[in-house]
């Protein structure tokens, strides 16, 4: 192997149409894949790291990856042959698991895969004509099953499984959607497909069994379980380029109020009617992708669209919008937002949305930015960097700066920077773009246009031309080493132009077909090209004549390259051998192993050389060549090399391809001998600008400073306004606050004042209300407790009653238990005798059959018999027969087989005569097709080229009007610049005014803010001053009332004494009433020596004094919170309490009367004497007892028993309410009052009675 190695370091490009082309590694790492590598990719961090494809690899197809991130499939063609290799990403570098390449069924691509949810499956759909869908348990290379989705060679584009299941598989494509379940080794189809065959062209999964799918009409359908549930379409209104460019000029009209002149252009509306409606384009939706809200769709050309699921329905609303913004470096910058959307990718937090589209772009948004612009659509910006879209055709590389400049088919021209990874400038053009050098100063760029030759400066910002050739098709061209010249290729001839001088100095014709490469030695006096024509030519510059030359006819040359030394010339060609010329002769042919040289490029040490082949690898060698096949090869680009370059300091190797991608490989030589830059000089860093430029710039910059001078003097005016006004309002905002303040304050002293009346009266009030209730309950309770007794006598009687009908129903039943046993037995009797009887009969008809049966088999034997003999003579008789058909069948078949080969001959002669008159037909109705088309074309070109002269006609006149009403405008704009330096100059005085005067308001802000935090400290020393007067009040009054109890004492004792006395003359008399003079006043006098005695108790206690007063202070305002909100609750039970009294006195009225009927019942029933107690003043009448029914009385005191018991809890609810709002703080009751118990009342009552 060869001791020259490359490493690859960086590559830009993508390619679009690969399958499932991106996806998110984690949240900031994405892999997508671009020539023939699959790239990792670090979003914060920029790095790049490759997972390389297989070796002879025609190209990827398709990518997946697991749901758990682990593994990633790679479809491809590897020599003619599909391969799916599996990667697991897990290890690093990412190493090969399993390589699927021997398949048991016809197969010629892999165009769709999928993993199963566990990652143990994979799902791959085949191209047509085959169309087979594979279920493959990859880890052990077993497929499971397989299935042809489809039998008409329609396209499949995409298959995946469900995401909670491994056995629920999805495939769309063309006219199909299918759902397909593993099962006993088969995949069956578990939907049936309704209504009109659609182009399904993508689908998501968003749940367990729903799947969003989108048709190439703009038409979105969510289907459940395989049903259809929801359906919608996106349309899109394109306006046409006509109508858009008039919509500028009408708002470019607007911005400036223009002087009334009659104008010949006609309105907006009168325009887009006569150019036509706007076309409605249906959008195709070419990728979704699912997330926790809902999905994402493409919905036509640079267009998505974010649906969200709706909260009651299961259907989803459209909720933003995200659009490919408008690019200003390009061509049409109107159109370069229109790409395709193929692949999109949400990042596993979904904060992240990631699309590649048809111009191999790649393109983010974060989704918190979507959420912001609400009402407008969103717009994507580059992932990376805009990439080429198309074939790169030219390669160059400066020595002063680490630039890389390429052209490209898709019109553009980039210039890269290879040490910060980054692209410098871009910029398209209206043509294609062949060939580009770039200057080893790295200010100047020359590229071949298929039009003209331009010589271009690379300005900071921008690719500016500053002079043109016309050379047309320049398909080649190249800057000496020096700079002072550079080459350009036309056709068959190489002209020479002067850098300084920017003429051409010299033409170099001699080739017969067209130069394909040109390349300068190293002191730029000899130029060697090679061509179509099989000739390389090295070329003296001095003379401008053929120094030396090589012609092969067999072989058409590609690329040429010199040594260092320029003796030596290396060109490759279409003969697949690498030639080493000189002297004009072939020293050797090293052979390429049947594989085309497109590229070839030697270092500048001379020690290593590199070939670029047509399969897209490159091959490194070191020099000299060797004879066998000893390099190093690597699978970089999906297409032919085009160019490759080395820098100046042979660190990097630089290749480009077809397929539109870019690598940078770090070069490396294995002998030790390092590869050293030869001058340690950095890179440069001046760039190029205009005078126009800075003199626009230094013109911008004046006008903004103006701009910003003329705000700052409107802001200080308007901030000056403020202040004042704010001022202003201050003052009267104080005067009010002062002013309530005084008021709030009289206010307060005379509410007050009005409660502590309020509050004496209330007192008063609830003592006057708890006296009666304590009477009126006494009373009742004595009533209750007597009918009580009543109740429980009348209780007594009833249970009597109740135990002697109980006996008499006993009776009664055992009487009918003793005649349904006597019953029974009578019916048993009668059914026995039936029973034997029919047993009887049952006997008789048994033996009957009997007697049949043997009659029966005898008469079976005898026929029997008869048919045997009958059977043996038929035998005998059909065996002859079947001897003789057997015979003629034979015959027959013979003839058969000879007829039914002609019919099928005829028959395929028929159908074959058929099919080309169809065929015939079919072609007939197409031409005619598209002879008609072709007409309406020409028609509609005639018409549009006529409206296109009237357009242009119209534009003209307006351009003529436009420029007068310009030079009307340059004329008030420079009046307008007098007045305005005129008011600056007036301006500047008013500035110095207005500091000062913000100074003074700022001091006198400072000033307010210190009266207010004086005014709030003073406003609570005020309150707590106020609460230790109230506290010391309270204490007077108590010590003023304890000193009037001490006095009373002591009168009571001197009165009780001065009885005492007079017992002197009997002492034991005497002693008894010292004894309870002592026990009545001792203990009393003991706390009050002990109050008085103890000095640090006083202490203390005064010291907890202050603490409680202050607690005191701030229960008081809870109080009078609380009592606010208990207010309502005393009316309540007040109201409560009398309708309680009202009640009460209906009771004991109801009592009294059930009372004498009581007593009129018991008379009646003779039970008791008619006995009246002398207490109740009031009697009933004994007839009108009499006349009301015994039943009626009773349950007329059942329910009064129930209405009292019913009082008596109503009463205990009210006792504990009032005990519960004893207890709440700021609730003072009456001192000594409370209601009397019901159960003390009851005893009471009881003792009375007895």
């Amino acid at each position: 192997m060869s001791t020259v190695v490359a490493q690859s370091l960086h590559v830009f490009g993508l390619r679009a149409h690969v399958a499932n082309n991106i996806f998110f590694f984690d949240e900031q790492i994405i892999i997508f894949p671009s020539g023939n590598y699959c790239v990792k990719y670090n979003m914060d961090q920029k790095w790049q790291k490759f997972i390389p494809g297989s070796d002879k690899s025609q190209g990827m197809l398709a990518l997946s990856i697991s749901p758990n991130r682990r593994y990633l499939a790679i479809s491809e063609i590897v020599q003619e042959k599909p391969v799916i290799t599996i990667y697991e990403l897990s290890s690093i570098p990412c190493r090969k698991r399993k390589v699927l390449n021997n398949f048991d069924f016809p197969v010629q691509r892999f165009i769709s895969m999928a993993f199963s949810p566990d990652s143990k499956y994979l799902l791959a759909q085949t191209s047509p004509p085959e169309s087979n869908l594979v279920y493959w348990l990859w880890e052990k290379q077993k497929v499971m099953a397989i299935v042809r989705t489809d039998s008409q060679n329609n396209a499949v584009y995409q298959v995946s499984f469900n995401p909670q299941d491994n056995t629920q598989v999805c495939v769309t494509g063309n006219g199909m959607f299918k759902l397909l379940r593993f099962a006993e080794g088969t995949l069956k189809q578990t939907n049936f497909q309704r209504g009109e065959p659609q182009n399904f062209l993508a689908h998501t999964w968003v749940s367990e069994d729903k799947i969003i799918v989108g048709t190439d009409t703009g038409r979105l359908f969510l289907f459940e379980s395989g049903d259809q549930r929801w359906e919608t379409s996106i349309m899109v209104k394109e306006p046409t380029s006509e109508t858009k460019n008039l919509e500028k000029i009408q708002e470019s009209e607007s911005l400036i109020e223009f002087p009334t002149i009659s104008s010949p252009v006609p309105s907006h509306e009168q325009v887009i009617l006569a150019s036509g409606h706007s076309q409605l384009v249906l959008p195709q939706v070419f990728a979704i992708a699912a997330y926790s809200k809902g999905f994402a769709c493409s919905a036509g050309p640079g267009r998505v669209l974010l649906f969200e699921k709706m909260e009651e329905k299961d259907f989803y609303r459209e909720s933003r919008e995200i659009r490919i913004p408008l690019d200003p470096q390009s061509n049409e910058p109107s159109q370069s937002d229109k790409q395709d959307i193929l692949c999109m990718c949400f990042s596993p937090s979904e904060e992240i949305l990631i699309a590649s589209t048809s111009k191999n772009q790649l393109y983010s948004i974060t989704m918190s930015l979507t959420e912001i612009s609400k009402g407008e659509p969103a717009h994507f910006e580059y992932l990376m960097y805009p990439l080429h879209s198309a074939s790169i055709t030219g390669l160059s590389t400066c020595i002063r700066k680490p630039l890389i400049a390429t052209c490209s088919l898709d019109r553009s021209v980039r210039i890269w920077n290879y040490e910060s990874n980054t692209l410098e400038l871009f910029k398209e053009y209206q043509e294609e773009a062949y060939t580009i050098s770039l200057h080893p100063s790295g200010h100047f760029v020359v590229v071949g246009f298929a039009d003209k030759l331009r010589l271009m400066n690379l300005l900071i910002d921008d690719i500016r031309s500053f002079k043109e050739y016309s050379v047309r098709g320049c398909r080649e061209c190249s800057f000496s080493n020096g700079g002072h010249l550079f080459a350009a290729v036309n056709g068959n001839v190489i002209h020479i132009f002067s850098t300084t001088s920017l003429e051409n100095i010299s033409n170099l014709k001699g080739h017969t077909g067209k130069v394909r490469s040109i390349v300068w030695n190293a002191d730029d006096s000899k130029l060697i090209s090679c061509g179509t024509d099989s000739a390389v030519y090295e070329w003296n510059l001095s003379s401008g004549k053929r120094q030396t030359e090589c012609v092969l006819k067999s072989c058409s040359y590609n690329c040429v390259t010199v040594s260092p030394d320029a003796k030596i010339i290396f060109a490759v060609g279409s003969d697949q051998t690498l030639k080493e010329i000189a002297d004009s002769s072939v020293l050797r042919e090293i052979s390429a192993f049947d594989v085309i040289y497109t590229a070839v490029v030697i270092s500048h040490s001379g020690r290593m050389i590199f070939v670029g082949t047509s399969v897209g690898t490159i091959r490194a060698m070191k020099y000299p060549l060797p004879l066998q096949k000893e390099f190093n090869e690597y699978q970089a680009h999906a297409g032919p090399i085009t160019k490759m370059s080395l820098t100046f300091d042979d660190q990097f190797l630089l290749t480009v391809a077809e397929d539109g991608c870019l690598f940078t490989w770090k070069v490396f030589d294995k002998d030790g001998r390092g590869i050293k830059r030869e001058r340690e000089v950095g890179f440069a860093e001046e760039v190029l600008v205009t005078k126009t430029d800075m003199e626009e710039k230094a013109q911008m910059m004046l006008e903004l400073k103006t701009r910003v001078e003329e705000l700052k003097m409107e802001n200080e005016y308007q901030l000056r306004l403020k202040d004042m006004n704010y001022s202003e309002k201050i003052k009267e905002l104080t005067d009010k606050f002062l002013q309530e303040m005084e008021s709030l304050k009289t206010k307060n002293q005379v509410l007050r004042t009005e409660k502590e009346k309020q509050d004496v009266s209330h007192r008063e009030h609830i003592e006057d209300l708890l006296d009666k209730q304590s009477r009126e309950l006494q009373d009742l309770e004595c009533c209750n407790n007597q009918k009580l007794l009543l109740e429980y006598e009348k209780y007594q009687e009833l249970q009597l009653k109740s135990q002697r009908m109980q006996e008499e129903y006993e009776k009664q039943l055992r009487d009918n238990d003793e005649t349904k046993s006597q019953a029974l037995e009578e019916l048993t009797e009668f059914y026995e005798a039936k029973l034997q009887e029919k047993t009887t009969l049952l006997e008789e008809a048994q033996e009957d059959v009997r007697q049949q049966l043997r009659e029966f088999e005898e008469t079976k034997k005898q026929i029997e018999n008869d048919e045997d003999q009958e059977i043996q003579d038929i035998k005998t008789k059909y065996k002859k027969k079947l001897r003789d058909e057997k015979e003629s069948n034979l015959r027959l078949k013979g003839e058969t087989g000879i007829m039914r080969k002609k019919f099928s001959s005829l028959q395929k002669e028929i159908e074959e005569r058929t099919n080309d008159i169809e065929s015939l037909k079919g072609e007939q109705v197409k031409l005619q097709g598209v002879i008609k088309s072709l007409e309406k074309d020409i028609l509609g070109l005639k018409r549009e080229i006529q409206e296109r002269d009237e357009t242009i006609q119209d534009k003209e006149k307006r351009i003529y009007d436009l420029k007068k009403k310009n030079q009307e405008l340059e004329k008030f704009k420079f009046v307008l610049d007098y007045k305005i330096k005129e008011l600056k100059k007036q301006i500047e005085p008013r500035e110095n005014e207005i500091k000062v005067m913000k100074e003074q308001i700022q001091e006198m802000e400072a000033e307010l803010e210190h009266f207010h935090k004086q005014n709030t400290q003073l406003e609570l020393n005020i309150t707590e001053l106020w609460q230790k007067l109230r506290a010391t009040d309270q204490e007077m009054h108590r010590e003023r009332q304890k000193e009037r109890d001490l006095e009373a004492l002591v009168k009571r004792f001197k009165t009780d004494l001065h009885n005492c006395v007079a017992y002197i003359q009997e002492p034991r008399l005497l002693k008894e009433k010292v004894r309870a003079l002592f026990e009545k006043y001792v203990q009393r006098a003991d706390m009050v020596e002990i109050a008085g005695l103890n000095t640090d108790l006083q202490q203390e206690y005064a010291r907890q004094r202050e603490h409680l007063e202050r607690n005191l202070a701030t229960l008081k305002k809870k109080v009078v919170k609380e009592s606010e909100l208990h207010r309502t609750d005393y009316v309540r039970i007040m109201q409560e309490n009398v309708s309680l009294i009202k009640e009460i006195n209906e009771l004991r009225r109801e009592l009294k009367f059930t009372r004498s009927q009581v007593y009129d019942l018991e008379a009646a029933l003779k039970l008791t004497k008619k006995i009246r107690p002398q207490d109740v003043p009031e009697t009933v009448p004994s007839e009108d007892v009499c006349s009301a029914a015994p039943t009626m009385r009773l349950n007329e005191q059942e329910e009064t028993g129930r209405i009292i018991e019913m009082q008596r809890l109503e009463i205990q609810r009210l006792r504990d309410q009032i005990q519960e709002q004893e207890q709440v703080p700021g609730f003072h009751p009456l001192a000594g009052i409370r209601l009397p118990s019901l159960v003390r009342s009851e005893v009471d009552f009881e003792v009375q009675t007895n």
